[in-house]
């Protein structure tokens, strides 16, 4: 179990009952934020201590990993300059009985805050820079005492918890296959091409086939067991990238499943990058070595800038500097 904490006074209200966190990926000026980027580190099973208005109001419980997602609609003119898709993770929460102010208790907490990417201020005051950052065990520990017996049955809850799936990244893709179809500015062949690669098919498959002959993990090359996977997923891409032969490997789908979701990338050297959020045994069981250093062969130049936003916009895993 890790530890987070959350700054929700623009969205608490959406967040709590909603039951999710959600930041968008990068700063207005699309530069990184380390707040947001935590979003890729949180795995099932954490807590998230969440503050509003000087208080610790509820406490959260994630239910799952971190996925692509658009902006929330019910977070209306929250946030004017956030972009469009951001991060989002599922969370339960339960409000508090005893909301902890912890200003009132900061000659306690203050020995305990970290020196980067902390929560409050020395002086207790909450950081209005701050989303989404991790709470050293020590700093949690005072926090669930001065918090109190509310806490246990939402520990014992953490300890039980099921990861649960990604539920709105199909529905957010097949609207943005609906308003292709719908499409008049692109002619029907291309339409109809450019949504069956969102499946891995069609005029994209081709085009990968002639660059890549097998899985890169498993080694299957029958082709029956291949899906052709986007390196930037096609909800992200533009028209001409859903087709680019570059942006795609030929995956088994289990593979692909975790490559599309983030639990697994590549260095452009073929060097396989695992998720240090990803589940390890469920991932040697669909052939991923998670214990040494594995090697796939090189990448086209091509596609060594898509695995490059891939690794950037896609994979879990910290980028915080």
């Amino acid at each position: 179990m890790r530890y987070w904490w959350v700054n929700q006074n623009q969205t608490f209200r959406h967040e709590v009952q909603g039951g999710y966190l959600w930041s968008p990926k990068r700063n207005a000026n699309g530069a990184r934020n380390p707040f947001y980027e935590s979003m890729r580190e949180v795995a099932p099973g954490d807590l998230v201590f969440s503050f509003m208005d000087t208080r610790i109001l509820a406490i959260g419980v994630a239910q799952s990993y971190c996925w692509e997602s658009p902006k929330p609609l019910e977070f209306g003119t929250a946030g004017p300059n956030w972009e469009n898709v951001g991060w989002k993770v599922k969370v339960s929460f339960t409000e508090l009985s005893n909301r902890v102010r912890p200003k009132d208790h900061i000659d306690v907490l203050r020995p305990l805050l970290p020196e980067r990417y902390s929560p409050l201020q020395p002086n207790g005051n909450g950081l209005q820079s701050v989303y989404l950052t991790e709470v050293p065990v020590a700093l949690a520990e005072v926090l669930v005492g001065l918090i109190g017996q509310e806490v246990t049955p939402i520990s014992a809850m953490a300890a039980g918890v099921k990861p649960m799936p990604a539920d709105d990244l199909d529905v957010w893709e097949r609207r943005l296959e609906q308003q292709l179809a719908d499409s008049s500015t692109v002619p029907e062949t291309e339409r109809l091409a450019i949504i069956r690669a969102r499946n891995g098919q069609g005029l994209f498959r081709e085009r990968v086939a002639k660059i890549e002959t097998r899985c890169r993990i498993t080694g299957v090359e029958n082709p029956a067991h291949l899906i052709a996977s986007h390196c930037k997923p096609w909800r992200d891409a533009t028209n001409e990238e859903r087709l680019n032969g570059e942006n795609g490997l030929l995956l088994t789908p289990s593979i692909d499943h975790l490559f599309d979701r983030g639990f697994i990338g590549f260095e452009d050297n073929g060097t396989l990058i695992v998720s240090p959020v990803a589940h390890a045994p469920s991932l040697q069981r669909m052939g991923i070595n998670t214990t040494d250093v594995v090697n796939v062969g090189g990448f086209s130049t091509g596609q060594k800038q898509f695995l490059d936003f891939h690794r950037n916009a896609v994979l879990l895993q910290s980028v915080r500097s």
